[in-house]
């Protein structure tokens, strides 16, 4: 039975902006771990297996709840679901600030890994809250500011680290979490459930959580399959399995958790495509860049400090804060086609440009600068696209895929790009030739590149 609700209320520039501190807020917590694993490596006596599981275990919870909090939103509402994701979140920043051990650090890290949540939460209230044009310049803001703060973390998790200790990195984006919830709380109107009386589908959200972790696992061990091919295979044949039975469950169930209809829509499917092939180009950059800054000067690297790094890559940093507002401004203006096609195209030609001419710093500097840009433009026309391609009841499980895929493309891109380092070290070194990272720079075009020829599927079956 659907229930007839009152329109919900406009809401102001305070309120959206309050959104965008959290997204930031969420965006510094989600990144402080990266640049100062060596040193948690250290303080907390961890292999380098158990570093690269504490790296992933964010990625992996938030592959899982971006659906879930996107579905459970559109059924009982954005802000309702979201203040309670960020006290689950906000008590994984507390827990990984206090954490004495390895396995303490690794429950916090699941905990917060519900933050990826929050964005397509926040992509329900801005739909529902704003006119058509003035919902894509928002959604763009709340993704930028998360972007940013994705930046900023990791700017100053090492600074915070070695300057007071690795506790304040995460209380401090932890109380900043605090205080921008109870900002949108207070700001933020109510939004009506779509449906009052809907039932969560748990045989489909339990088997889509198996997948997507079967997913990451079969992305971490596939870079050594010559060493590993039967646990591939396995992994293989129970992906297989798992997607085989979700599909049953969904076709079957009353109320699924994700409509099989609306990823059969052109507009829907292409634009996971294309997200996906965005940030496996976004990842190589994001993932060579700093290490050819690391290799050692004597080479054809520049031997930079973390900090000397840090400073390279503010350019980046600012780049990603204003994309988002500046691909929902191009959108409104231009279209989402339009927009992608461009955006594509930037990046495609500096990730081709990276792989030739990378003799100097400012060339490494201008070309990250210019893909996080144009990657931001992308990921934020995306969004937007999606969420016009379905009812607004649906706009939380649309978008949250799109981040879904973002996740699972960054984490291919990343293994992609190390596997490709890996595989071509000199002779009797661990450092890779210049050639790998040539190598590398140009598979990442190529993907990104290859996304081209799916955006014209984009305006098939978009809502009018």
């Amino acid at each position: 039975m659907t229930t007839t609700v009152d329109p919900p209320v406009r809401v102001g520039k305070p309120a959206v902006w309050a959104l965008a501190l959290l997204a930031a807020a969420t965006g510094t917590l989600e990144s402080v771990v990266t640049p100062t694993l060596p040193l948690l490596q250290r303080e907390l006596s961890m292999s380098r297996a158990e570093g690269a599981l504490l790296g992933v275990a964010m990625l992996i919870t938030g592959a899982i709840i971006a659906p879930i909090a996107g579905n459970l939103g559109d059924r009982f509402g954005g802000k309702w679901v979201m203040v309670r994701l960020m006290a689950v979140v906000a008590t994984g920043g507390l827990v990984s600030a206090l954490a004495p051990n390895l396995p303490v650090l690794l429950l916090g890290q699941v905990l917060e890994g519900a933050m990826v949540g929050a964005m397509p939460l926040s992509f329900i209230l801005v739909r529902k809250h704003l006119p058509a044009g003035e919902s894509a310049v928002a959604i763009g803001v709340v993704s930028g500011m998360f972007v940013g703060g994705g930046m900023l973390g990791t700017l100053m998790a090492g600074p915070i680290a070695e300057g007071l200790s690795r506790h304040w990195m995460f209380a401090i984006p932890t109380m900043a979490i605090v205080i921008t919830t109870l900002a949108v709380h207070r700001l933020m109107p109510n939004d009506p459930p779509a449906r009052s009386d809907a039932r969560i589908d748990w045989p489909g959200v339990v088997l889509l959580s198996g997948i997507l972790v079967t997913l990451m696992a079969v992305l971490q061990v596939a870079p050594n399959a010559i060493d590993q091919p039967l646990l591939l295979g396995a992994l293989v044949v129970l992906l297989a399995g798992l997607v085989t039975g979700w599909i049953q469950v969904e076709r079957r169930a009353a109320a699924p958790m994700i409509d099989l209809r609306l990823l059969a829509k052109p507009a829907l499917w292409s634009s996971y495509v294309i997200t996906f092939a965005v940030c496996v180009g976004t990842a190589g950059a994001t993932y060579l860049v700093p290490q050819l800054f690391d290799v050692s000067a004597d080479g054809y690297g520049f031997g930079a400090s973390p900090t000397d790094i840090g400073r390279y890559l503010l350019p980046s940093a600012i780049a990603a804060a204003v994309s988002g507002p500046l691909g929902g401004l191009a959108v409104r203006r231009f279209g989402s086609s339009a927009v992608l096609a461009t955006g594509i195209g930037v990046m495609t030609t500096a990730l081709f440009a990276l792989a030739f001419v990378h003799a100097e710093v400012w060339h490494l500097v201008v070309g990250k600068a210019l893909i996080a840009l144009a990657s931001g433009v992308c990921i934020t026309a995306m969004v937007v696209k999606t969420a016009d391609a379905v009812d607004e009841e649906s706009t939380g499980i649309a978008t949250s895929l799109v981040l879904v895929t973002r996740v699972l493309g960054f984490a291919f891109g990343v293994q992609v790009s190390g596997s490709i380092l890996d595989a071509g070290k000199l002779s009797g070194t661990t450092v890779p030739a210049e050639s790998a990272y040539s190598t590398g720079f140009v598979i990442a075009a190529t993907v990104t590149a290859l996304s081209l020829l799916v955006i014209r599927t984009l305006h098939k079956g978009v809502k009018a």
